[in-house]
């Protein structure tokens, strides 16, 4: 669920480029602090039938169109997911990712961090927008914040993850910019503690952390994020030799590096446990996957959750369902869109 487009650093520059990258990250968890702050506020409108009165039907409209999506393309859980990730570290889960650039303006999806974002979660979502306002009860009155925040669940329950209810309520944001996405999604070169930092700063735990770490059970991540740990002067030590073997096989270093492989080389087609298996197998794919199990601090959450699906998935659906009441929008703040991919 990070984002996959930077990768570590190369070997010596840690010492020089450290300071300044804690520099940054510090200045970014002061702004991400606002944020959190203002969970609970937006958070308190959610309700699980707000449109009870307006668009009763909503989620069922909302789950035809994404199992539609879903038989066309696998992909389209990962995209989804990540998707709804990248939307709620970035100003709260406002739908302000889906909104397309202009000349005046470059919106979120067009930062570096989000360019890796696979076209396939966006058309869940704009697919899924078109099935409710073909309702005529229903046009214009369902958030593409909340279009995106059903869809992620239904295309994990169709990958055979949990289902769960979905809080709504949220409104869509009215700015997108991408100077705004700095400093606000982890690269997978992260450590624990910086990674509990930042999801600390969005009000979620540690506990949470691993739990959304675990969104890497499906989707993809290009060559180029994890290169630094198959390749130079040694393997990562933390890595399976053989599974790093198979990396370089698949990644070969005279390739286009934008090649892409599955975070869950296991059952890649299934949202399940198996994530917390990789790891302690040595076979996470992103050094920020990793080191949850190297770790000794969160070694023991993985353990737990390697062993048992039923308590990694109640984890995670708690961690889904607060994940989703960050920076909700309320009031004056946002509005509902006409359109997902641009501002009324």
């Amino acid at each position: 669920m990070y984002s996959l487009l930077q990768a570590p650093a190369p070997a010596g520059s840690y010492i020089s480029r450290g300071s300044k990258h804690m520099r940054r990250l510090a200045a970014a968890l002061l702004v991400l602090a606002t944020v959190a702050a203002g969970v609970t506020v937006g958070a308190a409108q959610l309700r699980r039938n707000y449109y009870a009165g307006v668009c009763p039907n909503v989620e069922s409209i909302v789950r035809g169109a994404v199992a539609g999506k879903f038989q066309q393309t696998f992909i389209t859980v990962g995209a989804t997911v990540r998707l709804f990730f990248h939307d709620c570290f970035v100003n709260g889960c406002d739908a302000s990712v889906i909104v397309a650039s202009t000349a005046n303006n470059t919106a979120e999806k067009d930062h570096p961090n989000n360019l890796s974002l696979a076209g396939d979660g966006f058309d869940t979502v704009i697919k899924a927008k078109a099935a409710v306002d073909a309702v005529p009860q229903c046009r214009n009155r369902v958030s593409c914040a909340d279009i995106l925040a059903m869809a992620t669940r239904d295309a994990i329950a169709l990958a055979g993850g949990p289902s769960y209810a979905v809080e709504l309520g949220r409104l869509d944001g009215l700015s997108s910019t991408a100077s705004s996405v700095n400093g606000r999604l982890p690269p997978p070169s992260f450590n624990l503690d910086q990674l509990t930092a930042l999801f600390a700063a969005n009000g979620l735990s540690q506990a949470d952390m691993i739990a959304l770490s675990a969104g890497h059970t499906v989707g993809f991540a290009h060559c180029n994020t994890f290169s630094g740990r198959i390749r130079g002067p040694s393997v990562d030590p933390t890595m399976s030799p053989q599974y790093a073997a198979q990396l370089q096989r698949s990644c070969p270093s005279s390739v286009d590096p934008r090649l892409v492989v599955a975070l869950d080389p296991t059952t890649p087609r299934a949202f399940d446990n198996q994530y917390f298996k990789n790891l302690q197998n040595g076979m996470g794919l992103l050094g920020s996957d990793q080191v949850l199990y190297s770790d000794p601090r969160s070694r023991p959450t993985v353990d737990a959750w390697a062993r048992s699906s039923v308590d990694f998935n109640r984890a995670f659906v708690a961690a889904m369902t607060k994940l989703g009441r960050v920076g909700v929008k309320t009031g004056s703040q946002g509005n509902i869109r006409r359109s997902c991919a641009a501002f009324n």
